[in-house]
């Protein structure tokens, strides 16, 4: 079996608009890191294959130290890696993706159709193509099928299931692809290991959350993977944590409820806090001056 990592939706370099000036130059260092802890995780797993499903920057305003960071981190990747740029970092001759010397490992997908890479020393073939603009409404899928021996793997950017701009594709077009493994990213709720006829496929999600749309544990996907066969495990790989949690300050001080509501480690984490009940009305900056010490300030 080949064992395979497949990651996606980094959006390294997001804005962060919600954070202090430096709060948000602080987050987009940490994406940064997700890269090296991704590096670590390839090689500690032994990995064959590195699948990465698109957007992995945010879009195309792109700080050096980032593709600097990118290039490093994928070309300590002792194995092949093959990128497929989604709908935020697609490709275009003005791309960051254009001006990059890629390590000799990578291969990134150019073109908007199919294209087969053959690794003959895996007896496998990769499969994929590139977003060439932000919204794509054609399906990646539409009329292809993977033929010959060995292993069959597509890496695509896209929404299964859907009639949007993302490149929509049907369960029944991934069951007619002749894959055994399809890596997809856009969704950043990752999906867990799905099955399509005979076709396995999946969303990683994203590997760390930007806001309360994207809460709890997110990571990557480990996969070992055959003709006949696929199993997957989910890594976290997060920094920190979005979470949200509802308090009942009935019959208690919003103080001692919040406290007795909030897990034990809460450093590295980001909380909204929803307040429900009959009692004291909280006073918010109060509240924030005691519980400060137990978070990681941004």
């Amino acid at each position: 079996m080949l064992k395979i990592i497949h990651a996606a939706d980094f959006h390294l370099d997001s804005p962060f608009s919600g954070l202090t000036p430096a709060g948000a130059v602080q987050r987009r260092r940490e994406q940064r890191q997700l890269l090296e802890r991704l590096s670590a995780l390839v090689q500690a797993r032994g990995a064959d294959l590195v699948l990465l499903s698109g957007d992995l920057l945010d879009g195309d305003r792109v700080y050096r130290e980032t593709v600097q960071a990118l290039t490093a981190a994928l070309g300590a990747m002792p194995c092949p890696v093959f990128l497929a740029p989604g709908n935020h970092d697609f490709y275009s001759g003005d791309s960051a993706y254009a001006a990059v010397d890629w390590p000799d490992n990578v291969h990134l997908f150019t073109g908007g159709e199919m294209e087969a890479v053959p690794l003959p020393e895996l007896n496998c073939t990769v499969y994929g193509r590139a977003f060439l603009a932000p919204h794509e409404e054609g399906s990646p899928l539409s009329g292809f099928r993977a033929e010959g021996d060995g292993l069959r793997l597509g890496v695509l950017h896209g929404e299964v299931g859907t009639d949007g701009g993302y490149a929509p594709m049907t369960e029944e077009e991934i069951a007619a692809s002749g894959l055994h493994y399809l890596a997809l990213g856009h969704i950043h709720q990752g999906s867990g290991l799905q099955r399509a006829g005979d076709v396995y496929w999946a969303y990683p999600g994203c590997p760390e959350g930007r806001g309360f749309d994207e809460l709890g544990e997110k990571g990557v996907l480990y996969l070992e993977v055959d003709e006949t066969a696929a199993a997957a495990q989910f890594i976290p790989l997060c920094r920190r944590r979005y979470e949200s949690l509802t308090v009942d300050i009935t019959g208690r001080s919003p103080l001692e409820a919040v406290r007795s509501a909030l897990p034990a480690e809460t450093g590295a984490d980001i909380y909204r806090i929803l307040f429900t009940g009959e009692g004291q009305a909280p006073d918010l900056a109060a509240l924030e001056a005691e519980l400060a010490p137990r978070f990681y300030g941004l």
